[in-house]
């Protein structure tokens, strides 16, 4: 299966600070983690694969275009008609109700004017808020702001789409349906989920990059990465589920390898 999504080399900073590393890394289809500590690169990454910042250096090639440093405007404009991003704090006006709103990010999105009442009542009723479409965005609570964002980002039904922290504020009856959604978006789009939450990527992730201090510490399946952690048996007790204490080791294994160097 061909990569939709293809960085090389790509280096971010921040002043100073380096928040990517030269980093190589390609996504097709499917549904992918992204997991690292607080400050390891992975909103900095998110961010370039949105085209919302662009890199110190390297290549960005999403959806069959370059997108990187070099690219001009209209060829990044031409993807983010074909991409969904939710951030982990994204902005909307208070007054909006919530179809005007999901509305709004479709017409940004140079949607089919004759398409757009449609798009907007499914993707809100995917996300389980029909009956607050015409709720003010102010009245509605943190998690269903939340699920408005996730509305917001899979409205164009994109082929690539990028979601950072993305069940934060939902309750675990929501988070199951969103992992439920995931997936099935996995089956024709690119989806890139960043998250704090190893079980989100256990249930709704086929693989998973691991980042730690802005490189590569780990690529495999899910279930490479818990086998990783070992297995339940005679003994002491293991504390964590397998993915838990895979992603720990992985970390570990990282860690003690880069100050070996």
């Amino acid at each position: 299966m061909s990569s939709t999504v293809r960085v090389s080399g790509l280096t971010v900073r921040h002043r100073r600070t380096t928040a990517l590393d030269g980093i190589d890394l390609d996504f097709a289809p499917g549904v992918h983690g992204l997991l690292g500590p607080n400050g390891a690169g992975k909103t900095s990454l998110i961010r370039v694969v949105s085209t919302a910042t662009a890199p110190a250096s390297g290549r960005v090639e999403l959806l069959g275009s370059e997108v990187g440093a070099a690219a001009d405007h209209h060829s990044r404009a031409a993807v983010r008609r074909r991409l969904g991003y939710l951030p982990q704090e994204f902005g909307y006006y208070p007054g909006f109700t919530v179809r005007e709103f999901v509305a709004y990010v479709a017409w940004l999105k140079e949607m089919d004017g004759a398409l757009t009442a449609k798009a907007v009542a499914r993707a809100v009723d995917r996300v389980g808020l029909t009956d607050r479409i015409d709720a003010r965005m102010k009245t509605l609570s943190g998690g269903m702001v939340r699920r408005v964002g996730i509305a917001q980002a899979i409205v164009n039904e994109p082929e690539l789409l990028l979601l950072d922290e993305p069940t934060a504020g939902l309750d675990p009856e929501q988070r199951v349906e969103f992992r439920t959604l995931m997936r099935e978006l996995g089956d024709r789009a690119t989806v890139i989920l960043s998250t704090h939450l190893v079980e989100d990527v256990a249930t709704a992730c086929s693989d998973v990059t691991l980042i730690e201090a802005g490189r590569i510490a780990y690529r495999g399946t899910t279930a490479e990465l818990s086998a990783l952690g070992g297995k339940d048996g005679e003994g002491a007790p293991l504390d964590g589920s397998p993915i838990e204490r895979g992603y720990t080791a992985a970390l570990r294994t990282h860690r003690e390898t880069a100050a070996a160097r």
